[in-house]
């Protein structure tokens, strides 16, 4: 058993922080239990640690804490996650504890929820694709076990909507090896909850998920323990149940602006716009916690989305996203504004480890040469649709036109598909073949001739 350490020395309050001295043998990391005058207890953990002050952070308010009559009694153990089975079908609030009037979970496990770091020589390469029902994602930048692929949104487009719809359409393909989802939302609106959980219940998905919900009125400083939390479970289900698990985390943002509050209640040296100087090592603890371990036959693979703050991707939380997640997935205002759903915006986005996860055997032969030709005529028709804004479209050839009309097509049939449409890849490659059937043979070079004779339609 751990030595328990009590302590009535707190010197300082500054926001979500105590500052406790004259304190001796404390870890950090390190779980604290804050009693209160009035006898109410408050969790919290060791932030910081120097000669003789150790840094605390709460989770909750820090109202009602005085710094003579409240005691801090360190528990010598770092926070700690029970886990069990019985955690699909659940849903629990930022700090792990149920929010669906369910019992309490009887734990089969406890893991530290800083998780271990995987080896990197351990680490297998992600080669398995993952079918997301969504056309934009499947055929151009497809999604394979093991990635962590991030979707840039900004505020007011459907990202949530989306993130639901991959949540419950994802599967491994021609397998029947258990499927899980870990979703957690970090600082949503209490509505943006119920959507979730009753779209969740809805769908019959509920059954094979388990949901981390974070309210905007929870104390911000939950937020860095929610993301944590959900990466836990998932590693469980993983490497102990051995299932496939994909990971949601939404909103990113909300997680980084927790960060910048308490180290600027630490008063850190701030980096760029205030954001810490340690953000991008931060970020990292939880987007490396994606992967295929050797010898183990679960994986975990990770969706974190996040909005950017004025749909600038310059900005500090999607600029270190990008290093280090493998591509990204951006959706575009433009598209939103035209209707479109998923506003998917398939020329800035990329998967990096998209070529691993198609062609025979694992999508179909033809798939990487369709997505390049669609991709190369989409990105040629909306160029030409800014020159025909310039010359008019009559000054254009018989062949600009085609392609300014694909990409329109390209937009309102293959990008626009329903919220509840769960397209399989082969209906989603048979919408580009009839796409690019509209356009001269001649100009489909990207494509082989007998995957043209094999696949297009004649009209």
């Amino acid at each position: 058993m751990a030595l328990m350490k009590e302590y009535k020395t707190i010197n300082q309050i500054a926001g979500p922080l105590l500052f406790v001295e004259g304190i001796s043998g404390v870890g950090y990391n390190e779980i604290v239990e804050v009693m209160l005058p009035d006898g109410e207890r408050r969790k919290g953990q060791v932030l910081d640690i120097s000669e003789n002050i150790a840094v605390v952070q709460v989770f909750g308010v820090t109202t009602g804490i005085s710094t003579d009559q409240t005691t801090v009694k360190f528990l010598g153990e770092t926070m700690q996650l029970g886990l069990s089975t019985d955690m699909l079908g659940r849903a629990f609030n930022g700090l792990g504890e149920p929010r669906d009037k369910g019992p309490k979970i009887i734990p089969e496990e406890r893991l530290d929820i800083n998780g271990l770091p995987i080896n990197p020589y351990s680490r297998e390469s992600p080669s398995e694709f993952i079918q997301t029902g969504v056309s934009t994602i499947d055929a151009m930048n497809t999604l394979v076990r093991g990635q962590k692929l991030p979707i840039f949104s900004g505020a007011g487009l459907p990202h949530n909507q989306l993130a639901v719809q991959i949540a419950r359409q994802a599967k491994v393909r021609g397998t029947e090896e258990k499927f899980a989802v870990v979703f957690a939302a970090i600082g949503i609106t209490h509505e943006e909850a119920s959507f979730f959980i009753r779209d969740f219940e809805k769908t019959g998905a509920l059954e094979n998920a388990v949901l981390f919900l974070n309210l905007a009125n929870d104390p911000s400083v939950e937020r860095l323990i929610t993301p944590r939390l959900a990466l836990t479970t998932a590693e469980y289900l993983a490497y102990e149940q051995d299932m496939h698990v994909l990971v949601l985390l939404t909103d990113l943002t909300n997680y980084c602006e927790a960060l910048r509050e308490v180290s600027s209640a630490r008063q850190e040296v701030p980096g760029r716009r205030g954001y810490p100087g340690y953000m991008y090592t931060d970020l990292s603890t939880i987007y490396e916690r994606a992967g295929r371990v050797k010898g183990r036959k679960g994986t975990v693979t990770q969706i974190p989305i996040l909005t950017m703050p004025g749909d600038d991707k310059t900005h500090p939380i999607p600029d270190l996203t990008g290093y280090i997640t493998e591509g990204q997935i951006i959706l575009s205002r433009d598209l939103h504004r035209k209707n479109i759903y998923p506003p998917v915006d398939v020329l800035p986005s990329l998967s990096r480890l998209m070529n691993s996860g198609i062609g025979s055997g694992k999508t179909r032969e033809d798939h990487k040469g369709v997505a390049d030709q669609i991709y190369a005529s989409y990105a040629n028709g909306r160029d030409l649709r800014s020159l025909s804004a310039v010359v008019g479209e009559e000054a254009l050839t018989e062949i600009d036109r085609k392609y300014l009309r694909f990409a329109d097509e390209f937009e309102n049939k293959f990008v626009k598909q329903g919220s509840y449409e769960d397209r399989t890849i082969e209906k989603t490659l048979e919408i580009s073949w009839d796409l690019l059937s509209a356009i001269p043979e001649s100009e489909l070079k990207r494509v082989k001739t007998e995957h043209i004779g094999k696949y297009m339609k004649k009209k």
